[in-house]
């Protein structure tokens, strides 16, 4: 899809699915207008359920892109072309989920977003936080923002896990609040090639995240369940890998 085609089709798309939205989860939203209007920028929120990246996309001043697992996109029959249809419309990219070379993949792909002068968002504490804590930042999203040269907005959402109890699946009628940050310029922490300034500016970027969430901070990283067997044992015995 070409880029002012699929322009388009968020535009229409948000245009048609934010009075639904409004009327589902009756957002309050707070600090709108920290949404710069043109320009590549990054939306760094806290992450509470699989509906948060949607709220987000619908609630901010412009088309808002965020990552999506692949099969989204190669699902077949009237299912898969619903699933195509809807994620491509609010603006979602395709990325393969895993660590490694799957994540840079997946930083890679918001970096290209990013530099076409849209808006990206990001959850630098990772998955979804499945005890309502905030947990450590991982650095890639400052490796974005100071590769792309734009600015930082945080965002603190509240109530999206009472929307969808449980973080995934059914959806319910609640209250929801969208904290939107003053925008932080991390290029006064270093260059990305610093590992110690990605790590100073991620930090700068989660205590924002943690002032407009109110959430307590876990203090550590948030780590899914393991997978199988194997890497049970890997986070074992290489602990420093995590």
């Amino acid at each position: 899809m070409g880029g002012c085609e699929g322009g388009r089709v968020r535009f229409l798309s948000r245009l048609l699915l934010a009075p639904i939205a409004r009327l589902l989860f009756r957002p309050r939203v707070i600090g709108r207008r920290n949404v710069p209007r043109r320009g590549g920028v990054l939306i760094a929120s806290n992450h509470l359920a699989f509906i948060d990246s949607i709220v987000l996309t619908l609630v901010a001043r412009r088309s808002v892109s965020f990552m999506a697992k692949s099969a989204y996109f190669t699902g077949r029959g009237v299912r898969g072309g619903i699933q195509r249809a809807f994620f491509g419309g609010v603006g979602a990219v395709p990325v393969e989920r895993g660590a490694g070379s799957a994540a840079q993949d997946a930083l890679d792909a918001g970096l290209r977003v990013l530099q076409t002068g849209e808006a990206f968002s990001i959850y630098p504490g990772g998955t979804r936080s499945r005890d309502g804590r905030l947990y450590r930042g991982r650095t890639g999203v400052a490796w974005l923002a100071l590769t792309a040269g734009v600015p930082v907005v945080p965002v603190g959402l509240v109530g999206t896990d009472e929307m969808q109890p449980g973080g995934k699946g059914r959806i319910r009628f609640a209250r929801v609040t969208v904290r939107f940050g003053e925008p932080i310029d991390l290029s006064g922490f270093g260059p990305a090639t610093s590992g110690r300034a990605r790590r100073e500016a991620t930090d700068a970027v989660m205590t924002a995240i943690q002032r407009l969430s109110g959430q307590e901070e876990a203090g550590v990283y948030n780590e899914p369940p393991p997978a199988n067997v194997r890497e049970r044992v890997s986070r074992i015995l290489h602990p420093e890998r995590r």
